[in-house]
């Protein structure tokens, strides 16, 4: 059930995404009295799911068998379908090919522009729904827990992350993803009440890309609840009890606890704990695996402050156009570690399948139209990159010819069509490659 949750909603977000990005390019080409043959949602190599031609109408509309994308088949422009037979013919005025670079310029942005409009939209309604929850990295007072590879780099438990090459985080959660982003070559720390500098050895760095959990929160341990089937069942803890110490051990972190009671596997202990304005000692057993039995309290909200951000529908539209922007600077810093080779950026390369797992199993509307907004940035940039076969390659042979008044000829952007399409195959390759070798992996 999981699964086909997981399935529907990437199926229905890239529909979104794909209508609307062909719509731009639809759009557009009406707008300057373009001929469009085809509108299709999903790929209809050998035949089609359901297709409808309007009387008087030039346009074809319909769903395709096979969910990769879609496509707005435009008349006279060299695209993927390769159709060199009308290619072959006279231009015709309601023809791509024969309208001014402007406007071709236009009907080829048309589809990156929509979907950059879309995340907006997108955005911009997930404010004003939801508003924005997030716990700000300057609020985290107790510092971070470093996971097993970050104490390698240089980090330690309790560390509080001032900068990343003096750039300062904004958000505990994405700490990791600034450093990655920004390839930081050091970071600023408050240790001990001392600022330290921990530098970062770019050796690190495809470790880092692939090693969730670098820096988690660092909470207190407090207990939330005793089982009935605890050993410290009868012992006298209580809810809400603040493990201080153990054994005159310094412990009052979670992670401090963890340590110190792996010293004292299947043994009797004594807790100092701090009960409401009490500091109480309760003896306490622990099982062969150094564990209390105990439930701990794991409720961010009551540890740190939350920051929250509500929104009119007025003041949403800024900020769903600020998040935008900022997801396609973030997407861009991304890509660029992709194309880096030393970063080995290119193995987390995913195709639909990777897409597909970042969706919760449970429909959740605020994350579907989060990540849905998300996948319309991505393609958005992808598609404007300057590859042949894709929007940006089409759209700097237009820009060539409007600066230059040279257009290339239909010959040349036939074989860049097909150049851009290897480069693409090879892409999807990579990217269902990735993906094999994870699931065996």
């Amino acid at each position: 059930m999981v699964v086909l949750i997981k399935i529907l909603q990437l199926v229905l977000a890239l529909s979104i995404l794909v209508l609307i990005h062909e719509f731009g390019h639809f759009l557009f080409a009406r707008i300057f009295k373009i001929r469009v043959e085809k509108f299709y949602l999903f790929f209809d190599p050998w035949f089609s799911l359901f297709k409808y031609k309007p009387k008087n109408s030039d346009t074809e509309y319909g769903i395709g068998w096979l969910p990769l994308g879609g496509y707005c088949k435009i008349a006279g422009m060299i695209d993927e379908s390769m159709d060199k037979e009308a290619m072959a013919k006279e231009p015709q005025p309601w023809e791509y090919r024969s309208k001014p670079a402007w406007q071709r310029f236009f009907v080829i942005f048309g589809g990156v522009l929509f979907n950059f409009i879309l995340a907006i939209v997108i955005y911009t309604g997930i404010m004003y729904t939801w508003g924005e929850q997030y716990i700000k990295n300057s609020d985290v007072t107790t510092g971070i827990y470093a996971s097993q590879l970050a104490q390698e780099i240089g980090f330690c438990n309790g560390d509080r992350i001032i900068s990343f090459d003096g750039i300062v985080p904004d958000k505990f959660n994405e700490l990791q993803v600034d450093l990655i982003r920004t390839q930081a070559k050091e970071a600023k720390v408050l240790r001990n009440g001392d600022t330290v500098t921990v530098s970062i050895d770019p050796i690190y760095i495809p470790t880092i890309l692939n090693t969730p959990g670098m820096f988690s929160y660092g909470i207190p341990f407090e207990v939330k609840e005793i089982p009935d089937t605890s050993l410290n069942a009868s012992s006298g803890l209580m809810a809400k009890d603040r493990l201080l110490a153990i054994n005159g051990n310094s412990c009052d972190m979670f992670y401090k606890a963890q340590e110190v009671l792996m010293g004292f596997k299947g043994d009797s202990i004594v807790a100092t704990v701090a009960r409401g304005n009490e500091i109480v000692l309760v003896p306490l057993l622990t099982d062969t695996l150094g564990r209390l039995q105990v439930l701990v309290n794991s409720n961010l909200e009551e540890f740190y402050t939350v920051t929250k951000k509500e929104y009119t529908l007025l003041s949403a539209i800024p900020a769903g156009i600020n998040k935008a922007v900022t997801t396609v600077t973030n997407y861009f810093k991304e890509l660029k570690l992709i194309f880096s080779p030393k970063t080995e950026a290119y193995k987390s390369v995913g195709s639909f399948i990777t897409i597909g797992k970042i969706f919760p199993g449970t429909w959740d509307w605020h994350s579907f139209w989060g990540i849905t907004a998300f996948l319309s940035v991505m393609l958005a940039v992808l598609n404007i990159l300057p590859i042949p076969a894709l929007d940006g390659g089409h759209l700097v042979f237009t820009l060539y010819e409007m600066v230059t008044g040279r257009k290339p000829s239909d010959k040349f952007l036939e074989y860049a069509q097909m150049v851009g399409m290897v480069l693409l195959l090879g892409l999807m390759v990579l990217a269902f490659g990735n993906d094999i070798f994870r699931l065996f992996n």
